[in-house]
């Protein structure tokens, strides 16, 4: 006998914060939820990042909905006006709802396939009335098939780091050189870290707020370790807006890091390359040297950290017909509000199942992964989007049109230059400029934004 499709689940891949709020709002609305997380605990991704501080405070990254859940079990509500790390996020939050959550939460399952039930990409014919299917691999290597109602993709890009290739491939040699790279911010409390790049020269490669706090963190460990020096690589110029917003910015914390950062450059501790777009790596004995595309190289490094971004694996939702943005990999609908190539880091609009929707209807990205390519996630969006996806799926389609949320300016100008137009960045104060070497200084903060905030 089939199942009413109103009775099977939503399923929601990911308990990372958004896709916990997720079965938090479904819960909220009488709609039963099944969340799958690869990982063995409640935000796996997070905790791969526990010693990075956000820049949003607790009032910002607490879901209203998912409190509602936490109150009745005595959870104490962390202060809402300071800054936790991922590991404070993960363990004083995020694993206390997947704990009230109980069983509607699965661990070690990972979704290797979502599809229509008896139809794969091509067939149109009786494919609305179909439910999802939803493939799985368990911890032992057992597969299964999950039959849903809707799916909720909330499981972001942490897995999928952009190279270090300026074209947006890996640079030729990058993956040859993997035991000398990486794509995460380092967590310098740990020995084996810290030895890592403890009286060492390393390349760190981007200009987003991960950068900003991984020469943050090298910066001070050049002021303990003598010999322990930063190159900065930025494949844009220099301009008003590379240092995030400051002042202006109505987020504090973020505002405050690009200004440490931009006060550690003044001070002059660490070289910077500008304009260089990565092609190659190149071996200079037991050091790497990165050789830009118009044949520039920098100083030989003894490591590379980079920290360019992230992308979406779209690689199991190969059977749905999602309808994403050619450049973003984001929402057709959503893709204008928060492309790079327009602004930087600017308003982004809240936003909800409207912008979110897909020619095939039930199945959604959110969090991270919904922006695609594209920087500058907050987890309050996040929260929102999945508050109008679960209205919609309750079929209250004024709550799902309604916004419910006005999202910080972070007082950044302009388009982003994506690529380097140094004489017109220079004329319209945009963010970009000549090329230039700059020096890296001591005394920037060790917090910074994480993937998910």
């Amino acid at each position: 006998m089939t199942t009413p499709a109103t009775e099977l689940p939503v399923v929601v891949i990911g308990a990372g914060p958004v896709g916990l709020a997720a079965a938090a709002h479904l819960i909220d609305r009488g709609l039963d939820p099944l969340v799958l997380e690869a990982g063995p605990a409640a935000g796996s991704a997070v905790r791969e990042w526990s010693h990075v501080r956000l820049f949003s405070t607790w009032g910002e990254v607490i879901d209203p909905s998912a409190e509602k859940l936490l109150a009745p079990t005595g959870w104490v509500r962390p202060d809402a006006a300071t800054y936790p790390t991922g590991g404070d996020w993960a363990e004083l939050y995020l694993q206390p709802l997947a704990d009230v959550l109980g069983d509607k939460v699965r661990y070690t399952t990972t979704v290797t396939g979502v599809a229509k039930a008896g139809r794969d990409r091509v067939v149109d014919s009786g494919r609305d009335e179909q439910p999802f299917t939803v493939h799985v691999r368990t911890a032992d290597g057992g597969e299964e098939r999950i039959t849903a109602r809707a799916v909720i993709d909330a499981s972001g890009t942490w897995t999928a780091p952009n190279p270090l290739g300026g074209d947006g491939l890996p640079a030729l040699g990058e993956k040859g050189a993997a035991d000398r790279i990486s794509y995460r911010v380092p967590d310098l409390r740990d020995s084996a870290v810290r030895a890592r790049y403890a009286g060492r020269r390393t390349a760190v490669v981007g200009s987003g707020a991960s950068a900003f706090t991984a020469l943050a963190a090298l910066a001070d460990l050049a002021i303990q370790e003598p010999g322990t020096h930063a190159l900065w690589v930025l494949r844009r110029g220099i301009g008003a807006g590379t240092f995030g917003g400051g002042e202006a910015d109505q987020l504090p914390a973020r505002g405050a890091l690009g200004l440490a950062a931009k006060a550690a450059v003044e001070a002059g501790h660490a070289g910077a390359v500008t304009g260089f777009r990565t092609a190659a790596v190149q071996r200079n004995g037991e050091r790497l040297v990165l050789v830009a595309d118009d044949g520039r190289t920098t100083e030989p490094v003894d490591e590379v950290i980079v920290l360019t971004g992230f992308r979406p694996d779209l690689s199991f939702l190969s059977e749905v017909r999602l309808g994403l943005d050619e450049r973003l990999q984001a929402p057709l609908a959503l893709a204008p509000l928060i492309d790079p190539n327009v602004h930087s880091c600017g308003t982004v609009y809240p936003h909800g199942e409207g912008e979110l929707s897909h020619p095939e209807q039930g199945v959604y990205l959110v969090g991270m992964k919904s922006y695609g390519r594209a920087p500058t996630f907050l987890a309050m969006t996040g929260y929102e989007q999945t508050r109008s996806i679960a209205a919609a799926l309750a079929g209250d389609r004024e709550a799902a049109e309604r916004v419910e949320l006005v999202l910080p300016e972070t007082g950044v100008c302009g388009g982003s230059g994506l690529f380097d137009e140094p004489d017109a960045a220079q004329a319209s104060g945009g963010c970009c400029a000549a090329p230039a070497t700059l020096q890296i200084g001591i005394g920037a903060p060790t917090s910074g934004c994480s993937p998910d905030c």
